[in-house]
């Protein structure tokens, strides 16, 4: 089973019926990184998806913190006029996300703020279960306060509410915003509706009353979410002595073999200089461990030998052989123009659904990779992608949070590097030329 399990034009699964996934918890548990993460993998099954944020919503209607009232953060003692600004853009966002569903633009909305309150989650339930939305609560919890100064320090004070601030300033108001909540903060209860509880990012999860395909595929996928920062890189194998061959599985040309050299200098340069740049912003001070993922034919595993040569641990996978061409193996377009007029105009239309004579699709493809892609969420290591263009294409497209039909748009040249970093806020992709 996985990505997607079949496709409709509304982009929802018939049976699932409309989700509200409602974030509950303290500030700096990590709600926001989950909350994209699980938006991004709901994408990544062709349902339609998207994160409703608070605190982007506030920022949108009244712009700077500046522009807040002084108590606007107050757990308590706020003025009337300030609790009737926080219910206006509270309730304005609710309403957003009723539209969303009234006119049918998606099937899962995600609600990410606090709902810190039994009453306020008992409110929002009923509010939107009376519109025929399925309710399902994700708390945060995070006990560990290495983890919640480390989100603060590599997320909360780089938000615009703390531009031009000091960041041990600003680590200590977000400090002073969380304790002010704290005290007034509910946990879930049983009684309380779906919900599953995330410890620590991660560490252990707590699930009730779950119902459902949609709402299992989340949990499965909630185990595999963790914290950690990591870095991944994609860069396509070298030149092989037969290219555009499927069942030739050659190995590389020389030129190949001197594209392999230059990979591994780059990498291991690019490496040395991000440690570099951690060490003087007073971050950790070692490497982190990095793993090579290649799929099992010959000029992915050469293109990654001169890695393993110096160390590094090379995973092959069989998922992640290139897309099988079927009878169009080795075909030129114009051939394949040519040949097949009628399966080239059909690919044309629809080139993620559409599979040729005996060939896989890119449908195909993405769902030979999920385990692939529950793998990557699971890893804490830095990992580099050592692959073929259509593999590559279908992950990168996972992590840019593309819809399924995106996928065959993606690009990756050979001699271009790929440098991802997962964020709580997104993904950032740089690309890096080292090959002529």
């Amino acid at each position: 089973m996985a990505a997607p399990l079949y496709q409709t034009d509304s982009g929802r699964l018939w049976h699932a019926g409309q989700i509200l996934l409602v974030f509950v918890g303290l500030p700096a548990r990590g709600k926001t990184h989950v909350s994209r993460s699980v938006e991004r993998y709901l994408r990544w099954l062709g349902v339609r998806t998207q994160v409703f944020s608070l605190g982007d919503h506030r920022r949108r209607v009244i712009g700077p913190s500046a522009n807040l009232p002084p108590d606007y953060f107050n757990a308590e003692g706020r003025s009337p006029e300030t609790d009737r600004l926080r219910t206006e853009i509270r309730l304005s966002l609710e309403e957003e996300v009723a539209k969303y569903f009234r006119d049918n633009v998606g099937q899962v909305a995600i609600f990410d703020a606090n709902n810190g309150t039994k009453a306020a989650r008992i409110a929002l339930r009923q509010k939107f279960e009376a519109q025929g939305v399925n309710v399902f609560f994700i708390e945060n919890i995070c006990d560990r306060e290495d983890i919640v100064e480390a989100n603060i320090r590599s997320v909360k004070i780089s938000s615009p509410d703390y531009a031009g601030w000091n960041p041990d300033d600003a680590v200590k108001d977000y400090m002073r915003r969380i304790a002010a909540h704290a005290g007034r903060y509910e946990t879930m209860e049983t009684s309380g509706g779906p919900f599953v509880k995330i410890y620590n990012i991660g560490e252990r999860l707590v699930v009730n009353n779950i119902r459902g395909y949609l709402q299992s595929r989340i949990v499965f996928f909630l185990m595999n979410v963790h914290h950690k920062k990591r870095t991944i890189w994609f860069a396509r194998a070298g030149e092989s002595m037969i290219e555009h061959s499927f069942k030739a599985d050659s190995d590389l040309s020389e030129q190949g073999k001197v594209y392999a050299e230059k990979l591994r200098d780059f990498i291991v340069a690019k490496r040395r200089e991000l440690l570099e740049e951690r060490v003087a912003a007073g971050e950790q001070g070692h490497e982190r461990r990095l793993t090579v993922w290649t799929s099992a034919r010959r000029r992915c595993i050469s293109t990654a030998r001169p890695m393993a040569e110096l160390g590094y641990k090379v995973i092959q996978r069989q998922q992640m052989h290139e897309l099988n061409p079927g009878d169009v193996d080795g075909l030129s377009p114009e051939q394949l123009k040519e040949k097949y007029p009628e399966e080239w105009a059909r690919s044309e239309k629809d080139p993620y659904a559409h599979r040729y004579p005996r060939a896989e699709s890119y449908h195909d493809l993405s769902v030979r990779l999920e385990p692939v892609i529950l793998e990557l969420e699971r890893e804490p290591a830095d990992i580099l992608f050592i692959g073929h263009g259509s593999v590559i294409r279908c992950i990168m497209a996972y992590l840019a949070g593309m819809t399924p039909h995106e996928i065959p748009k993606v690009e990756l040249r050979r001699g271009d590097i790929v440098q991802v970093t997962p964020s709580a806020y997104g993904v950032k992709f740089i690309n890096h030329f080292f090959w002529q």
